[in-house]
């Protein structure tokens, strides 16, 4: 069963910095490129952040650009979003994402969330 668990949500001030982290189970970890959404209540959900299977390869939402960077460490299965500088504007319920890149099929995988409040 394939599990993407995340985790280092909570409350921080604007300024302030938090890491997210994801960990996953169940899959070849190094056959997905990972990448972080977020979602606010009544909008879309935006990506953020995307790294490649080895991790070589960054993009970043330009809100975000600059202030977040996106890892991964492949032998322990997680993918990391530290995230600087942070605005109220970033509060958001965050989303770990996996998609299978390399061999087949392709499948897509979801996390349930942790929660970001940038608030003072």
């Amino acid at each position: 069963q394939v599990q993407l668990v995340e985790s280092g949500g909570g409350l921080v001030q604007p300024g302030g910095s938090l890491r997210l982290s994801c960990v996953a189970s169940g899959l070849s970890f190094s056959m997905y490129k990972m990448t972080w959404y977020r979602q606010v209540p009544g909008k879309e959900r935006e990506l953020v952040a995307d790294i490649s299977t080895g991790g070589g390869i960054t993009d970043y939402a330009d809100s975000v650009k600059g202030r977040f960077t996106i890892s991964r460490d492949n032998a322990k299965n997680t993918v990391y979003l530290q995230m600087n500088s942070l605005k109220a504007e970033d509060t958001a319920m965050y989303y770990c994402n996996a998609v299978r890149v390399l061999g087949a099929p392709r499948v897509e995988y979801w996390g349930q969330g942790t929660q970001v409040t940038v608030s003072s």
